[in-house]
């Protein structure tokens, strides 16, 4: 149903609801108060009766017209559109993802998402509407917060160019600078999805001068185009595929490996209460425990021990013992320099 209409059909079932009997002028003249406070556009008496039906024929509510009070009303009075009985859980739930859509604040399309999950709340808290039944959001806006993380900015000619090449399975190319580079490159991709890790958007396509699968952040690209090459997407183009059963974030290493890693102090409850893969096994050990999984994604595995400083030790692969021994051996330098010579 068009937004306009929706917005008009919840004026119409609260004026109704109300007991007052308003006939179709008495919904027009709501409608044009409406208006001026910027709820919904007018309309006329024909639109308001065809409203009407469309209330009583398909959306099944029990409107009946009292000739002597000459105007209709509820035969259950407790009927309201559907939205205005939710629950306070189902209302919490909407609260609690209009609040998590606050991480995507600075991306292209947090103004239209948010714009529809208040469409949908809106008539949940409309006047009359019971606080029990979520009527005050006041202390769920205020109370169940999920707090700004850093992001990465990005052009919304960029999102735009993306998201429409997504849809038509069409190549797209843009100038890339990455993490080494100190000039833009060229690039062509075949775009096979979005994806969003702490405060960052990455395409996930094959980069066809590559011939193989790339991840880029979006926000070191420039002069994003669509081509007119259209792609067949292939059966296995999900990302997740890839991740080795791993949840680390995004990145994808060309090879699977089994880790294992021994956590102490603070970091034993924060490995334990996580589900870092979906076949990861975690033991107890002398002081700590040890939690081992595979995974494709070794640099952000690397990440996360090297994040647990002094509280993680690795056990294998090799690879990941070596590479850990050799930060904590610059870091140790770094530490002995500053003892020396404080910055």
């Amino acid at each position: 149903m068009p937004l306009p209409a929706l917005e008009r059909l919840y004026i119409i079932d609260r004026e109704i609801a109300s007991g007052k009997y308003p006939n179709t002028n008495d919904l027009v003249e709501s409608l044009e108060r409406a208006e001026a406070s910027g709820e919904c556009k007018s309309v006329s008496i024909a639109t308001v009766s065809r409203d009407l039906e469309f209330m009583r024929d398909r959306l099944k509510a029990p409107i009946e017209y009292d000739a002597y009070k000459r105007g209709y009303y509820y035969s259950e009075n407790t009927f309201r559109l559907p939205g205005v009985f939710a629950s306070a859980e189902d209302f919490m739930a909407l609260g609690m993802a209009k609040s998590i859509l606050s991480l995507y604040r600075d991306t292209p399309f947090y103004d239209a998402s948010n714009h529809l999950l208040e469409t949908i709340m809106t008539p949940m808290t409309s006047a009359g509407t019971p606080a029990a039944s979520g009527g005050d959001r006041d202390w769920l806006e205020n109370r169940i917060v999920v707090p700004k993380i850093a992001s990465a900015k990005l052009d919304p000619l960029v999102w735009k160019t993306l998201v429409v090449s997504l849809k038509g399975n069409r190549v797209i190319t843009f100038d890339y600078r990455g993490t080494w580079d100190a000039e833009y490159q060229r690039r062509r991709v075949r775009p096979y999805q979005l994806l969003f890790d702490s405060g960052v958007w990455y395409l996930y396509g094959f980069a066809e001068e590559r011939k193989a699968t790339r991840i880029f952040s979006l926000s070191r690209m420039a002069n994003a185009e669509r081509t007119t090459s259209a792609f067949v997407l292939p059966a296995n183009f999900r990302y997740a595929e890839f991740t080795g059963d791993s949840y680390f974030g995004v990145f994808i290493g060309q090879e699977k490996r089994r880790f294992a890693v021994d956590c102490y102090g603070e970091a034993v409850i924060f490995a334990s209460e996580r589900q870092w893969a979906a076949n990861q096994k975690i033991t107890e050990i002398d002081g700590g425990v040890r939690i081992e999984f595979t995974s494709t994604q070794y640099d952000k595995v690397l990440k996360w021990v090297l994040s647990c400083g002094c509280n993680a030790v690795p056990r294998m692969p090799e690879k990941l013992l070596d590479d850990w021994k050799l930060h904590v051996r610059k870091m140790g330098k770094l530490a002995r320099k500053w003892e020396k010579t404080p910055p």
